[in-house]
C-alpha cells in the first residue's frame, strides 16, 4: 500500500502523463476509495499542480510550462525555509559559493548574513539585491542574457564567464528531480548554465521541495550522480528517499 504523499506524487505523474484522468480510473488504478481519490486531487489542486474538471482531473502544465519566480516564492515556504537552514551548515567562513536562480537557494541567500567572510557568485539579479549592503559578503555576478521567467541570466555569456572560475560548493536548484531521468529544468538554455555550474564546483548540492521529487520536465542538465549531497523535506515519500541514497548521494531530509 502506497502512503498518501507517495499516493498523491503517483497520482499527479499519471494526470500529468496522459493529460486528463477520471476519478473513475485513478481509484482503480490506485485500487482506493473515490473519496480518497477526490481528496487528493483537492489537495493537489492546492498545491496548483492540476486543475480539478467534473468527475476527474486535467494537467496544469506540460514539461515545457515553468512558473515565474514570484509565483514560485509562495509555494511551499516552510519546507524551503527548512531545507535553507540545513544547506546553511555546509557552509563555512571563508567559502566561495555559488547559487543557482531558485526560490529555495534564494531562502538560503537569506540566511547568510550570519557570514563575516564569504564570496557569492550568482546569476541571480533577486540575490545580488539581497545582498548588496551585507559586509563580508562579496557578490560576484554572471553576466548573459536576462530570464524573464527566473529572473537569471543565462546563455553563452554565463557559461563563458562560469568557466573561468572555480568554487567550493554549488547549490543548485531544479524544477524536476528523478532517479533515472536526474535534474531537469524546462528551459534548454537555463539548462546549459545550471550544467556549468555543476561542472565548476568541487562540491554539488541540491536543495529541492518535496514536489520537485519524482518530476521531469523537458531538459536535462545533470545525472543524480553528479549529485553530493541532496537536502530535502519530509514531503519526500521514504521510498523514493531510499532510492536517492542508493544511488551513493548523502541525502538529507528535514521537517518544516
Amino acid at each position: 500500500m502506497l502512503f498518501v504523499e507517495e499516493r498523491k506524487m503517483k497520482i499527479f505523474q499519471y494526470v500529468q502523463e496522459h493529460s486528463r484522468a477520471s476519478v473513475q480510473e485513478l481509484s482503480q488504478f490506485f485500487d482506493v476509495s473515490e473519496s480518497t481519490v477526490r481528496r487528493d486531487l483537492k489537495e493537489l489542486e492546492e498545491e496548483k499542480l492540476l486543475r480539478r474538471t467534473h468527475g476527474g482531473a486535467i494537467a496544469l502544465q506540460n514539461v515545457n510550462f515553468e512558473p515565474t519566480f514570484d509565483e514560485k516564492e509562495d509555494k511551499f515556504q516552510d519546507e524551503k525555509k527548512a531545507i535553507a537552514r540545513k544547506a546553511l551548515e555546509f557552509i563555512e567562513e571563508g567559502d566561495t559559493i555559488l547559487l543557482d536562480a531558485g526560490t529555495t537557494t534564494f531562502q538560503l541567500v537569506k540566511e547568510l548574513r550570519v557570514f563575516s567572510k564569504l564570496t557569492v557568485v550568482t546569476n541571480s539579479l533577486v540575490f545580488a539585491q539581497e545582498l548588496q549592503d551585507v559586509s563580508g559578503i562579496d557578490v560576484v555576478m554572471v553576466g548573459g542574457n536576462l530570464r524573464k521567467e527566473t529572473c537569471a541570466l543565462v546563455g553563452p555569456l554565463a557559461e563563458a564567464g562560469l568557466s573561468m572560475l572555480r568554487v567550493d560548493k554549488t547549490f543548485i536548484a531544479t524544477n524536476g528531480i528523478e532517479v533515472e531521468d536526474g535534474l531537469t529544468t524546462p528551459n534548454l538554455t537555463e539548462a546549459a548554465t545550471k550544467r556549468k555550474m555543476i561542472e565548476i564546483a568541487k562540491q554539488v548540492i541540491l536543495l529541492a521541495d518535496h514536489s520537485k521529487a519524482g518530476k521531469s520536465t523537458f531538459a536535462k542538465f545533470a545525472d543524480i550522480h553528479d549529485v553530493d549531497k541532496c537536502i530535502i523535506d519530509t514531503g519526500v515519500p521514504e521510498s523514493f528517499v531510499e532510492k536517492l541514497r542508493e544511488t551513493g548521494i548523502d541525502v538529507h531530509v528535514v521537517c518544516p
